[in-house]
């Protein structure tokens, strides 16, 4: 199914899909993404192994979450994250951090709250974070152009959101906090940093 974004629908009817474990591509404020509710205490999924499998993607390479507002970063991470990075949000860039997994074992998670207001009404209406990943079979270029998007993987996902051609391209920066609270550059991305935090 396709739809418009600028449909008086398209927050609800995409947010249904996600609710119910469907993998869909999102328009996002850096480029199209494959999308699926993070799995919690209400989903149990598996949409990052299905979004990972699309893709073609090696076993345990994680996908970006996004949150409607960056004050929910702390629900999932005790790191201190600097308010220079924060500046940021709402955004294109990625933070990772250190989270607690299910297990009580600590591990890393890239977290993002997109500058686009739609996406992040659409975050809210799912009611939890959301996976995001370019879209691209894995090592190739993300697919920016929505008629390339809707030939390679139209039949692979269950909804498309359509916002025309992303013309930039240009994915999210992406840092990361390291457990002395310093702050390594993973990708320049749209936002240029030098990391002197």
């Amino acid at each position: 199914m396709i739809c418009r974004k600028s449909d008086s629908e398209s927050i609800f009817i995409a947010a249904d899909y996600i609710r119910r474990g469907k993998i869909v591509i999102l328009p996002t404020d850096t480029v199209y993404g494959f999308s699926g509710i993070v799995d919690g205490r209400h989903y149990s999924y598996h949409t990052e192994q299905k979004i990972s499998e699309i893709k073609g993607r090696e076993e345990g390479k994680r996908c970006i979450q996004l949150l409607s507002k960056p004050e929910d970063l702390k629900k999932y991470t005790r790191d201190l994250v600097p308010d220079e990075l924060l500046s940021f949000w709402p955004g294109p860039l990625t933070i990772i951090v250190h989270t607690f997994e299910k297990d009580g074992n600590f591990a890393t998670t890239a977290f993002r709250c997109p500058g686009d207001e739609w996406l992040r009404k659409l975050i809210a209406e799912c009611g939890a974070p959301i996976y995001s990943t370019s879209v691209n079979k894995s090592g190739s270029a993300p697919l920016n152009n929505l008629c390339e998007i809707k030939k390679e993987f139209g039949s692979a996902v269950d909804l498309i959101i359509d916002d025309g051609d992303k013309t930039s391209g240009v994915p999210s920066t992406i840092v990361a906090l390291e457990e002395d609270g310093t702050v390594k550059l993973v990708r320049q991305g749209q936002i240029k940093l030098n990391c002197a935090l």
